[in-house]
């Protein structure tokens, strides 16, 4: 893996604390640290609406913005953000003291921390995607499995105490985490200094790609936010959404870090779509007839899953950003507009459904057909053959996550498996990564053994540690291809086509085609 146990960078410190103040701020009108008697079914819903429209809205505001004016999006301010959170937490803060006010503060903090969280997101997902990507992703898992820790400390602390403490002491640390890792951040790159209206094609082609993994992550962020809904009206299990949702935050986080450990692997949002769809739809089914120990377990493992795909999301997210040379706050925000958007119908599912009867039946068989029905409609249109995706030839499309463990790639993208050059050329490495399946991607071409050229590049990919997008772009170019053919060909700008080239290069210690094509010779050798 990218960096040591014994080494945790102020980064993930920052995202953890983060994650901290949007645990105790925006979770769905649960307030975990603000009295009970203060949360009445219209504050929490106040708060809810408010909220969920406010986030919402700025994440879809992100993406027009970052699409039409792209450097005014990047000048987004974290002062900015982490005042509009401090303030909102304020409101709250208000609303308990000033009883005239209540639901105008209170529907004041919602939508004030609904853009400062929201805004706080876009600017750690700007900075994990700066960086390389074994070295954002383990920074972001790391900080995800800190937030736990720092959240169930808090329940030491008096509630009086606690509803001061976030926003006096967590919001300002995390500004000061965030200010202190963005002066590491690269602004040369091609995700920064893209102007999208230059190139539509490109970003056509990546909503293209991507919607159907939005909208399974979206399915997902729905069936949690039932959960909550019904949270919100049984407080037997309100107390339990919150510290399921960090309990499962932990889980996938440490499970995810260990698997690192051990092995190279791929994760694409669908497939774990796939995989995790049959327990959640029979979790749903088994609603109606189950007691509320049953529902508390439940919510547990809603939001475990919902966690690992929220994580999953931002990783992807970034190597959108790295591979397509795209603004990362616009893919970033796409995924949010739909992902928040179905969490909040969701949320409004299960608050509404106590007040519906269907032919007398309880309104937990509401909600469970209601919720099995979308998850459903998600699996057909995410993998079904009538709406399924024509991509142009030679892109990959809805491209895995990589995770290269240590002995495949380290932080920087090096490959530390192969010793140092000998008269101007690489060694061969020591031992190469163990080789993974071939596992076939969403496009034809990712990944297929079509020839000698395409074997001796995929045989390179293990030995060095290439990504699935460098690999493409390593074998167009040892095909002859120019920097413009293979720009048109992959739908990417030439600018992320000559950075692509130049990690190639880096990571094979080259500096023309020639010796890219001589290495190519030898491994066949």
């Amino acid at each position: 893996m990218a960096e040591g146990a014994a080494h945790t960078h102020v980064s993930s410190w920052g995202y953890a604390c983060f994650l901290t103040v949007n645990a105790t701020s925006i979770w769905g009108g649960v307030f975990p640290f603000l009295p009970m008697e203060f949360q009445t079914a219209e504050v929490t819903l106040t708060f809810f609406l408010a909220q969920s429209l406010a986030f919402w809205g700025a994440f879809v505001a992100s993406a027009v913005g970052s699409y039409r004016f792209p450097h005014g999006a990047r000048r987004m301010l974290v002062s900015l953000s982490a005042i509009l959170v401090f303030a909102g937490s304020a409101c709250l803060i208000g609303a308990m003291y000033v009883f005239e006010a209540v639901l105008v503060l209170v529907a004041a903090g919602g939508v004030l921390l609904g853009i400062g969280c929201a805004g706080l997101f876009m600017l750690w997902q700007r900075y994990f995607a700066s960086l390389p990507p074994a070295q954002g992703n383990v920074r972001l898992v790391v900080g995800t499995a800190l937030a736990p820790f720092i959240y169930f400390a808090l329940y030491l602390v008096p509630i009086a105490l606690t509803a001061f403490l976030v926003p006096l002491v967590f919001v300002p640390l995390c500004g000061l985490c965030i200010a202190l890792s963005v002066r590491e951040m690269r602004m040369d790159q091609p995700m920064f200094e893209d102007v999208p209206r230059q190139h539509p094609q490109v970003y056509r082609q990546v909503v293209s790609d991507y919607w159907r993994s939005a909208l399974c992550v979206g399915s997902l962020a729905f069936a949690s936010g039932v959960i909550r809904g019904i949270a919100l009206l049984h407080q037997e299990i309100s107390f339990v959404v919150n510290s399921a949702s960090m309990l499962g935050s932990f889980v996938s986080a440490a499970v995810l870090l260990l698997l690192w450990r051990r092995m190279s692997f791929r994760l694409g949002l669908t497939s774990v779509f796939r995989v995790v769809y049959p327990l959640v739809i029979t979790g749903f089914l088994l609603l109606p007839f189950l007691g509320a120990g049953y529902l508390n377990l439940f919510v547990a493992f809603t939001y475990m899953v919902f966690s690992l795909v929220l994580m999953l999301m931002m990783m992807q997210c970034a190597q959108v950003s790295r591979d397509r040379g795209i603004n990362p706050v616009f893919i970033y925000a796409f995924f949010g507009a739909v992902v928040y958007l179905m969490q909040a119908v969701g949320f409004l599912l299960g608050w509404v459904s106590d007040f519906v009867s269907v032919d007398g039946f309880d309104w937990l068989f509401f909600v469970a057909m209601v919720s099995s029905y979308v998850l459903g409609i998600t699996l057909l249109v995410s993998t079904g053959t009538l709406f399924k995706a024509v991509a142009s030839k030679g892109t990959v499309t809805a491209d895995p996550i990589e995770f290269l463990r240590r002995g495949s790639a380290d932080a920087d993208g090096r490959s530390p498996a192969s010793g140092p050059a000998k008269d101007g050329k690489p060694a061969k490495p020591a031992k190469a990564a163990p080789k993974r399946r071939n596992r076939p991607s969403a496009s034809d071409d990712a990944g297929a053994i079509r020839d000698r050229t395409s074997k001796q590049c995929r045989a390179m990919q293990e030995a060095f540690g290439l990504s699935t997008r460098e690999t493409e772009v390593m074998e167009l170019i040892a095909r002859g291809n120019s920097m413009a053919s293979i720009a048109e060909r992959l739908v990417i700008s030439e600018n992320t086509v000559r950075t692509h080239a130049k990690h190639i290069y880096t990571k094979l210690d080259i500096h023309k085609r020639q010796e890219l094509l001589d290495m190519l010779h030898e491994r066949e050798g």
